[in-house]
Protein backbone atom coordinates (compact mmCIF):
# COMPACT_ATOMS: atom_id res chain seq x y z
CA UNK A 1 0.00 0.00 0.00
CA UNK A 2 1.19 3.16 -0.88
CA UNK A 3 1.34 6.30 1.38
CA UNK A 4 -0.88 8.45 -1.84
CA UNK A 5 -3.32 5.91 -1.24
CA UNK A 6 -4.36 6.60 2.16
CA UNK A 7 -6.47 9.64 3.18
CA UNK A 8 -6.31 10.62 6.82
CA UNK A 9 -9.89 12.41 7.82
CA UNK A 10 -9.61 15.02 10.17
CA UNK A 11 -13.02 16.31 11.82
CA UNK A 12 -12.21 19.40 11.90
CA UNK A 13 -15.84 20.81 12.11
CA UNK A 14 -16.87 22.74 14.84
CA UNK A 15 -19.03 21.10 17.43
CA UNK A 16 -22.35 22.58 18.58
CA UNK A 17 -22.33 24.24 21.70
CA UNK A 18 -23.92 22.79 25.15
CA UNK A 19 -27.01 24.44 26.20
CA UNK A 20 -25.01 26.12 29.23
CA UNK A 21 -22.25 27.30 27.01
CA UNK A 22 -24.63 29.22 25.72
CA UNK A 23 -26.48 30.30 28.77
CA UNK A 24 -23.02 31.00 30.20
CA UNK A 25 -22.15 32.96 26.82
CA UNK A 26 -25.50 34.67 27.12
CA UNK A 27 -25.47 35.68 30.62
CA UNK A 28 -21.52 37.34 29.87
CA UNK A 29 -22.86 39.62 26.60
CA UNK A 30 -25.48 40.83 29.34
CA UNK A 31 -23.11 41.66 32.20
CA UNK A 32 -20.70 43.21 29.38
CA UNK A 33 -23.80 45.26 28.25
CA UNK A 34 -24.78 45.86 31.64
CA UNK A 35 -20.74 47.65 33.10
CA UNK A 36 -21.07 49.73 30.15
CA UNK A 37 -23.74 51.82 30.99
CA UNK A 38 -23.16 51.42 35.02
CA UNK A 39 -20.09 53.12 34.14
CA UNK A 40 -21.70 55.47 31.89
CA UNK A 41 -23.99 56.62 34.62
CA UNK A 42 -21.09 56.76 36.68
CA UNK A 43 -19.18 58.90 34.71
CA UNK A 44 -22.71 61.31 34.61
CA UNK A 45 -22.17 61.74 38.04
CA UNK A 46 -18.32 62.79 37.84
CA UNK A 47 -20.09 65.93 36.32
CA UNK A 48 -21.39 67.15 39.62
CA UNK A 49 -17.93 67.38 40.68
CA UNK A 50 -16.16 70.84 40.56
CA UNK A 51 -12.92 71.52 38.68
CA UNK A 52 -10.96 71.12 42.01
CA UNK A 53 -12.46 67.61 43.01
CA UNK A 54 -11.92 66.50 39.53
CA UNK A 55 -8.41 67.36 39.72
CA UNK A 56 -7.53 65.33 42.46
CA UNK A 57 -8.31 62.13 40.98
CA UNK A 58 -6.53 63.51 37.64
CA UNK A 59 -9.19 64.31 35.34
CA UNK A 60 -10.47 67.39 33.96
CA UNK A 61 -13.88 68.09 32.53
CA UNK A 62 -12.14 67.96 29.17
CA UNK A 63 -11.49 64.64 29.80
CA UNK A 64 -14.99 63.87 30.60
CA UNK A 65 -16.37 65.51 27.62
CA UNK A 66 -14.33 63.63 25.26
CA UNK A 67 -14.82 60.25 27.18
CA UNK A 68 -18.37 60.75 25.65
CA UNK A 69 -17.57 61.98 22.24
CA UNK A 70 -14.80 58.97 21.67
CA UNK A 71 -16.48 56.68 22.30
CA UNK A 72 -19.59 54.95 20.63
CA UNK A 73 -22.80 54.41 22.59
CA UNK A 74 -21.57 50.45 23.39
CA UNK A 75 -17.88 51.23 24.04
CA UNK A 76 -17.02 51.62 27.65
CA UNK A 77 -16.06 55.89 28.13
CA UNK A 78 -13.84 54.58 31.74
CA UNK A 79 -11.26 53.39 29.60
CA UNK A 80 -10.60 56.38 28.09
CA UNK A 81 -10.68 58.18 31.65
CA UNK A 82 -8.59 55.73 32.89
CA UNK A 83 -6.04 56.57 30.30
CA UNK A 84 -6.40 60.52 30.64
CA UNK A 85 -5.96 60.06 34.42
CA UNK A 86 -2.66 58.06 34.22
CA UNK A 87 -1.48 60.42 31.79
CA UNK A 88 -1.59 63.20 33.71
CA UNK A 89 -0.60 61.45 36.83
CA UNK A 90 2.99 61.02 36.40
CA UNK A 91 3.41 64.29 35.45
CA UNK A 92 1.58 66.08 38.36
CA UNK A 93 3.53 64.23 40.90
CA UNK A 94 6.34 65.64 39.18
CA UNK A 95 5.10 68.93 39.47
CA UNK A 96 4.29 68.99 43.23
CA UNK A 97 7.94 67.61 43.92
CA UNK A 98 9.25 70.25 41.64
CA UNK A 99 7.15 73.02 43.96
Amino acid sequence: MRTTDRILELDCSRTALTFSQRLANGFATVSSVLRVFRNRMEINRLHDLDDKQLEDIGLSRTDLTSAFLASTFFEDPSEHLTRSAGNRGPKSLFRSQRD
